[in-house]
């Protein structure tokens, strides 16, 4: 079949056959073009319909309040407490230099009513003491010991779920080691008690901060006496008692039994209302 051609050496249109191929080739790209459309369309849709499913199937966060003085009560009928101790005390009648003894303090409770209780204490102090102005032979910081063993009546005071205020008195003896490190040498060269047991008191309180339905933390300031005897022998045949009056104070903790109860009912009990 004879083509005709309706092209000029320049310029003029463009016959069929010329533009065939790249015809096609625009074709093709186009479609191609519009099938990676509809796929990342496709693709994102999916995409954003997976991110609102997972988004919609996490549960929404549960906050749980605990408080730890939910369950704090005074009915219990036992407690007892441990803590480091300081005390301060003079190892002899003149001396100038005092003693600073560090030990445990520990106390046990037992309470009868609402407010009123039983109240034993053992305590054991440590340390060095000064001489001054008796210091023969070079003997400087010897130790010196002291035990107590009390027990008296304590009172509940004002309390809440947070905290307590609580006093006691209590009366007992004490054992006092003054002569250890004297070398074998009498007490009275260094106007030192000797070692003996002497009466002693202790009226204070205790200072709680609750810190769960069990466990409270204690401070326990007091005022500590004691009646000391003073022997001057060898030097001279007498002796005579002389009373301190120190401060101590510990800091530990308290452990309540809260499985044995004590009655706070008023009317079941006429004690319990003191």
């Amino acid at each position: 079949m004879q083509v005709r051609r309706v092209v000029r050496y320049r310029g003029g249109l463009v016959s069929w056959l010329v533009m065939h191929l790249p015809g096609k080739i625009t074709a093709l790209f186009a479609a191609v073009f519009a099938l990676c459309a509809c796929a990342a369309v496709h693709l994102q849709a999916q995409e954003s319909s997976s991110q609102t499913q997972t988004t919609q199937e996490l549960p929404s966060p549960v906050y749980v309040s605990i408080n730890p003085l939910e369950k704090v009560r005074y009915d219990n009928r036992y407690d007892m407490s441990l803590g480091f101790a300081y005390d301060h005390m003079k190892a002899g009648p003149s001396l100038l230099q005092g003693s600073n003894l560090g030990g445990l303090n520990m106390e046990g409770s037992y309470w009868l009513t609402r407010n009123w209780g039983i109240q034993a204490s053992g305590r054991g102090y440590v340390g060095t003491s000064g001489t001054a102005p008796n210091a023969p032979n070079n003997i400087r910081g010897p130790m010196v010991k002291q035990y107590f063993f009390v027990g008296g009546a304590e009172w509940l005071g004002p309390h809440n779920k947070h905290g307590a205020m609580i006093a006691h008195a209590m009366f007992g003896g004490v054992y006092g080691n003054f002569q250890k490190d004297l070398l074998g040498q009498p007490p009275a060269k260094f106007d030192f008690y000797y070692n003996q047991i002497a009466p002693a008191a202790i009226v204070g309180g205790e200072m709680d901060l609750n810190r769960s339905e069990h466990w409270v933390f204690r401070i326990t300031p007091d005022a500590v006496m004691t009646h000391y005897t003073f022997n001057d022998a060898p030097y001279a045949n007498s002796s005579y008692g002389q009373f301190d009056v120190n401060f101590a104070i510990s800091v530990g903790m308290e452990y309540k039994f809260t499985k044995f109860k004590r009655s706070t009912d008023k009317k079941k009990n006429w004690v319990s209302g003191w």
